[in-house]
């Protein structure tokens, strides 16, 4: 089993679940995340003022998956969250030792 974890852009979140839905993977973890990378922020200007914006919102998804679908999903993320512009994201793919479903007790792929 493997927890893929992806950083995208906001707006782009119903077409990674969409996407991820269309290959089979109905289950995901959402969190609304700040951070910056390469772009390294921007500037705005409110009532006048201009001032830095040094961490972007981002949204960080999890989604756990057996092994042999990881594939399938990165290029399901990939391709529906990439917009060709600077800051779409990362993905990074760990692995998980072990799950459990708590109500039922199923373990590992079948708590998936």
């Amino acid at each position: 089993m493997k927890l893929v974890i992806a950083i995208i852009k906001p707006f782009k979140l119903e077409d990674v679940r969409d996407a991820l839905t269309s290959v089979g993977i109905h289950g995901m973890t959402v969190t609304e995340v700040k951070g910056y990378g390469r772009q390294k922020g921007h500037t705005e200007i409110y009532r006048g003022a201009e001032y830095a914006v040094h961490f972007l919102p981002k949204v960080r998804l999890e989604i756990a998956v057996p092994t042999d679908r990881v594939d399938k999903v990165i290029d399901a993320v990939t391709q529906s969250a990439k917009t060709g512009q600077i800051g779409d994201g990362k993905i990074f793919v760990t692995p998980i030792d072990r799950a459990l479903r708590i109500r039922t007790g199923e373990t590992d792929n079948d708590a998936l």
